[in-house]
Order: structure tokens, then C-alpha cells, then sequence
């Protein structure tokens, strides 16, 4: 592919990408449009705008690389290994441990170090 080819794919896929975008607004902007109409017809202006900017956004190289995307994350979901039940529940105790004796030491720390003013600045008796 030649850099003017590619140039113009480029410029064809952004023309895509906006009319797409200009789509879907203009479904959305369909629905106030008729405001008059029943509420199916204001409906189906948005799902018309939707489906048809969902369309052209799949035909540019934005959709095909956003699909391609799609795929390639379906492949690294598959690799995912989790973890079982009993692995779970032990990860989940030792965090609550932790956390206990964190609890504990701030605790202890905040305790020594209030001893500590009260008797450094000669309040609290």
C-alpha cells in the first residue's frame, strides 16, 4: 500500500468514524425531533441511529481493530487461572489479619505517642 493510499484509507475511516458519531446523535436528537409522535416511532429513531452508526462503525479500520481487540481479550480471558474456594477464604483471613494487627499497633502507637504530649507539655494531670 502506497503512503497516498494510505493516507486517503486513513482520512475514509475518520469520514466513517464521524459520520458513525453523527448517527448515533443524530437518533438521540430523533427522539426530541418527534416529540409529537408516539413513543415507538421516537424509539425506533434511536435504535435506527444506533444500529446504522453501529453498521459504519464496524466497516472502518476503527471497528475492525476494536473487534480485533474484542477477540484478543476473549483469549487472554481464557488464560486466567482463579483461584479455588479454600485459597479464597485463606488469602481472605490472612488479610484480615493484617489488618487486625495493624489496627492494634496504630492503636498502641497513637496511645504512646498521646502519653508522650501529655507528659512532654505537662497537661492532663
Amino acid at each position: 500500500m502506497t503512503e497516498d493510499t494510505k493516507t486517503a484509507a486513513d482520512a475514509a475511516d475518520k469520514a466513517k468514524l464521524t459520520a458513525s458519531i453523527l448517527l448515533v446523535l443524530a437518533g438521540v436528537a430523533g427522539y426530541y425531533v418527534f416529540a409529537a409522535q408516539p413513543t415507538w416511532q421516537r424509539w425506533l429513531a434511536v435504535v435506527a441511529g444506533l444500529v446504522l452508526g453501529l453498521v459504519l462503525f464496524i466497516w472502518s479500520q476503527y471497528g475492525r481493530d476494536f473487534w480485533k481487540f474484542c477477540v484478543d481479550s476473549r483469549v487472554e480471558l481464557r488464560k486466567i487461572v482463579w483461584p479455588t474456594r479454600k485459597e479464597t477464604g485463606l488469602t481472605t483471613a490472612v488479610v484480615f489479619g493484617f489488618v487486625i494487627v495493624a489496627a492494634i499497633f496504630f492503636w498502641l502507637l497513637d496511645m504512646g505517642l498521646a502519653y508522650a504530649t501529655r507528659h512532654l507539655s505537662g497537661q492532663g494531670g
